[in-house]
């Protein structure tokens, strides 16, 4: 699609944004922690290589990893290519697009409302059974309850490289078992220690490695976490403390757009979390794309805007 036409220059670099001087010092203070760190600083435990089958008909905002595709094969806890100094660069950028999450507004909601979210993406990776073109791509709206206590709607369609959207098609996502809901998320620690211990502890036995899974969980909170902004950030600082971490200066996300990536070794073949060069704001993975994240009163409404 001649829209998403890279440009011949290199993309700006990411602006930063205003923060509070308390809040500023302790991100800081973050980076220059993880820097310095001594090797005898105890670590997370790590599980053994095995691989682990991906679930079917789970909602699209706990599931940007799952739209990803085929699963991946193990791998070493460190791939070769990535250096310590790739690893610092990945920190670096990691503390400041928390930085820039952290400034971001809260959102207020309710037990009564839905977590909207809009993804879209080719149809192979999440709705192979539209009628889609060669240029067109998948939608993907779900409403999911914030306190999980109701069935939600995902809604799927066609949107043609002309930007028209064909028909939908409607599914009732009942509860997840697996998933986590909105009120769920808000419970996370916001400590970014204490939640990388909570994540480790929470994907035990899963992944081709133990990092691996780590990284996968925290990408699936990303979009909803966008509605929490100190969770936001804190997910961005416990990554950053993943070994293998590394930055990708040109990424595009599922739906063309161009931005500064962080990828992890093995992950899903290589997918990428991709942000706005300027604002550093979450566009999504480079196989899919997170187009609205909301709220909304009733499942299949609009969300709230203004």
């Amino acid at each position: 699609m001649n829209e998403h036409a890279e440009p011949a220059g290199p993309l700006p670099p990411p602006g930063d944004p205003v923060l509070p001087p308390a809040r500023e010092r302790m991100l800081k203070d973050h980076l220059l922690r993880e820097i310095t760190r001594e090797a005898h600083e105890p670590q997370p435990p790590r599980s053994r290589m095995r691989r682990r089958a991906l679930g079917v008909g789970i909602p699209a905002a706990a599931a940007l990893a799952v739209l990803a595709g085929a699963g991946a094969s193990g791998v070493l806890e460190r791939g070769p290519a990535v250096t310590a100094a790739q690893e610092h660069r990945a920190e670096a950028l990691l503390t400041r697009i928390a930085r820039a999450a952290d400034s971001r507004p809260a959102a207020a909601v309710r037990d009564d409302q839905y977590i909207y979210t809009q993804v879209r993406g080719a149809k192979r990776y999440f709705a192979d059974f539209l009628p889609l073109g060669a240029d067109d791509l998948a939608q993907r709206e779900d409403w999911q309850a914030v306190d999980g206590s109701r069935k939600g709607l995902a809604r799927i369609r066609a949107i043609s490289a002309g930007g028209g959207a064909t028909g939908h098609i409607d599914m009732t996502l009942d509860a997840d078992p697996n998933g986590t809901t909105y009120r769920e998320l808000t419970a996370l620690p916001t400590d970014p220690g204490v939640l990388l211990r909570t994540l480790y502890a929470r994907t035990a036995g899963q992944g081709p490695t133990h990092e691996e899974a780590v990284f996968e969980s925290i990408g699936a909170m990303l979009p909803e976490s966008l509605l929490v902004p100190d969770l936001n950030s804190a997910l961005y600082l416990a990554a950053s403390r993943l070994p293998g971490m590394s930055v990708v200066d040109r990424a595009a996300d599922g739906a063309g757009r161009l931005g500064v990536g962080l990828t992890f070794p093995g992950a899903r073949q290589g997918t990428t979390w991709v942000f706005d060069p300027s604002t550093l704001a979450f566009l999504g993975t480079t196989r899919t794309a997170v187009i609205e994240v909301g709220i909304a009163d009733r499942a299949g409404q609009p969300p709230v805007r203004g």
